[in-house]
């Protein structure tokens, strides 16, 4: 080949890979593959508190609770249902988180779960791996959460308030190996159910199991979760279409009601949560989900 002939074929090569490169291109963005269905958390106080058929609800005369202060949450599983008699696992799955046998039974492998904080992202999917069609209700598995809370303690007649910290588990069950609090670390190395909880504060650590978790399901009467689990369920507030070939990305807020879902049972001063003048602890689930 001689120089001439050697320019030529590189000016074609060079045209051709520029042609390939921007048909990719121009394929990728009209199929919509880059762009993604988004998913955020939002921890709010202020939220409706409701039941666990979604109704609005208030702390029971003889409970205390308050409204945590919340660091982390982390999800399990998360499902589109096109309506509310879709079953639980009939819709479209787009997450569920692996689980180990490592502790016996089935459990949520907690080492890999991902605990996110507030107005963080804790999931996308891109839409090229949801099936299009039109949903009104988002079920989402909570697995973890991390929180503040006030707490008191009367010593010797003194009263002597501070922050703790609680780690609890509100899926159905979860495999745990450590566990880190807030500065300390626990051993669990084991299989924990649905209310498992660990506390620290400046006057040590202790653990704890919460008799119930409440979670909200607006059709429970249609499409019921199994107990012990933490399927929360919420309608959006127009249906959601996902299109055949989207656009633009779409970003969802599960905004999650954290309005008093610290409850115990009141032994002590009301308002206030004193483990060592005997509180129990009765729930810490979620109160409730909004979609935006």
């Amino acid at each position: 080949m001689n120089r001439q002939a050697g320019y030529i074929f590189i000016a074609l090569a060079i045209i051709a890979a520029t042609f390939n490169s921007c048909s990719k291109d121009d394929a990728t963005d009209h199929h919509g593959m880059d762009h993604k269905l988004i998913f955020k958390f939002v921890f709010d106080s202020t939220q409706v508190r409701l039941d666990a058929f979604g109704n609005p609800s208030t702390v029971p005369s003889n409970h205390g609770a308050q409204s945590p202060r919340f660091n982390k949450m982390s999800a399990h599983y998360m499902e589109l249902a096109p309506g509310a008699f879709t079953a639980l696992g009939a819709g479209e799955i787009l997450y569920h988180h692996d689980e180990t046998t490592a502790g016996g039974t089935s459990a949520i492998d907690f080492v890999k779960s991902n605990p996110v904080g507030n107005n963080e992202v804790f999931f996308s999917i891109p839409f090229s791996e949801v099936t299009p069609g039109t949903y009104e209700y988002l079920r989402v598995s909570l697995a973890y959460q991390n929180y503040d809370i006030n707490v008191r303690a009367n010593v010797s007649g003194t009263n002597y308030d501070f922050i703790g910290t609680i780690a609890s588990f509100i899926g159905f069950n979860t495999y745990i190996t450590d566990l880190t609090i807030k500065d300390s670390t626990i051993q669990v190395n084991s299989n924990k159910l649905q209310g498992f909880w660990a506390f620290e504060s400046q006057y040590g650590v202790s653990q704890g199991q919460a008799a119930g978790t409440t979670v909200p399901n607006p059709i429970f009467a249609t499409s019921p979760i199994p107990a012990g689990s933490c399927v929360v369920t919420a309608a959006f507030s127009s249906p959601l279409v996902i299109p055949a070939e989207p656009t633009a990305d779409v970003v969802i807020t599960v905004s999650l009601s954290t309005n008093n879902s610290f409850e115990w049972i009141e032994n002590s001063t009301p308002g206030y949560y004193e483990p060592l003048a005997g509180d129990q602890v009765v729930d810490m689930g979620i109160r409730g989900m909004v979609l935006e």
